[in-house]
């Protein structure tokens, strides 16, 4: 009797500190074999998502498809908790009937849980998408990569080896997620991408607090954070086109083209490339097609596209663009060959930005790309890198070079801006 009487007194302090909260609430949870937990309950996952709030952070990925869909289709969340307990890794399945991803969008939502990603952007559209919410705070461990000076767009892979020091087997990455059973090995490699990602965190989020560097992240992570990073408007679609022609006429067709394309592949979530591709988008655009015998004249037109809703939404953009006023006509996009850039100045810029990216550690392309320079010697002001903490960096000396103000010097095997 006194046994049982302690036994349970142990379990009421458990439930009291929590301590036992998730191995008695995490129901509907399949332990395999191999010991990496799967929630396939709402209840399960609820419980889990009430044990997170209880820590500083969780570490969030997904396994998704998107080869024959317009929006991605999630088939797993994987999820991490700062401790070596091994029900605190566990991979979501939301294939399940009846699993509700509501618990997780409620954590999502909580301000006292930083959510942290690696190149999250994929995984971000996803939930704004099916969940309407952008998970905060927020921090992408790659953006955070590329501030601490580990290069350009560094890989997962890399972080684990560099920070974590363990191998990592991607020979799973690009199986079939949809289909069920998983395998043993796609477990492993989907739990491995968020319980390494703890160590990577700790590491780059102390790194970034020792050299004061919070702000910038925080720059980064604005942009991820918005929604309209994860929106296309039909009306913009045609801005993605290569076209090789400035024409207005054209590019109001190709316009007109693009967002039926992009309305009617969102609302039938299809890839734009089952409705037309962009080579036939192109070829309508210079033939502008009439009529249904016109538009069957079509050499790179699917004969899906020669009929029915398709067709005569061809039709109907053709002509819409045909009545289209000259002073509505699109404005055909900024090339890179018709800036009057100084290419002197693009190489004196290119070699002031890799001293600026060395000394302060961090990945180039992130403070400007080579397109930038580019533009910055043709005199445009509007890039990215005159803005923020990339201005501190570079971009207030690229603007001070470009007036003639400073010069460089090389001393030693450092270079140095001279004020003249």
């Amino acid at each position: 009797m006194d046994q049982e009487m302690d036994r349970e007194m142990e379990r009421e302090t458990d439930r009291g500190t929590g301590r036992g909260t998730g191995r008695e609430t995490d129901r509907g949870a399949d332990r395999g074999a191999d010991g990496i937990t799967t929630l396939t309950t709402t209840e399960g996952l609820a419980g889990f998502c009430a044990r997170a709030r209880e820590h500083p952070y969780v570490t969030v990925d997904t396994e998704f498809l998107r080869e024959r869909t317009y929006y991605s289709r999630l088939c797993l969340v994987q999820l991490a908790l700062p401790t070596d307990a091994p029900e605190d890794a566990v991979l979501v399945d939301p294939l399940v009937e009846g699993l509700s991803l509501e618990p997780l969008y409620e954590l999502f939502r909580d301000p006292g849980v930083v959510k942290v990603f690696h190149a999250a952007r994929q995984d971000l559209e996803i939930f704004m998408v099916d969940g309407g919410l952008i998970p905060a705070p927020l921090f992408d461990t790659q953006v955070a990569a590329m501030v601490c000076g580990f290069g350009e767009q560094v890989g997962y892979e890399t972080l684990v080896r560099k920070i974590v020091r363990q191998p990592l087997d991607k020979s799973s990455r690009f199986t079939d997620w949809s289909r069920r059973p998983l395998s043993a090995a796609q477990k492993a490699y989907a739990i491995g991408d968020v319980t390494h990602l703890r160590g990577i965190y700790e590491f780059l989020s102390k790194k970034i607090s020792d050299t004061g560097r919070q702000g910038w992240v925080e720059e980064e992570m604005a942009v991820l954070s918005n929604p309209e990073t994860y929106v296309t408007h039909p009306r913009d679609a045609w801005k993605r086109l290569k076209t090789r022609t400035n024409s207005g006429k054209f590019l109001a067709v190709a316009r007109e083209l693009a967002a039926f394309r992009e309305d009617y592949a969102q609302r039938r979530n299809i890839p734009r490339s089952r409705v037309f591709k962009d080579d036939a988008l192109l070829e309508l655009a210079s033939t502008r097609p009439r009529s249904m015998k016109e538009l069957g004249r079509s050499r790179l037109l699917l004969r899906e596209a020669r009929r029915g809703e398709i067709a005569e939404g061809i039709l109907a953009a053709v002509k819409a663009a045909e009545s289209c006023e000259p002073k509505d006509y699109p404005k055909p996009p900024t090339r890179r060959e018709n800036q009057r850039a100084n290419p002197a100045l693009s190489d004196l810029l290119r070699v002031l930005l890799k001293a600026r990216s060395e000394s302060a550690g961090v990945a180039q392309k992130l403070i400007a790309t080579s397109a930038d320079l580019d533009l910055i010697a043709a005199g445009d002001t509007t890039v990215p890198a005159f803005t923020g903490w990339r201005a501190q960096v570079f971009g207030n000396d690229a603007r001070r070079l470009c007036e003639g103000r400073v010069a460089l010097a090389v001393k030693g095997k450092a270079v140095e801006v001279v004020d003249l």
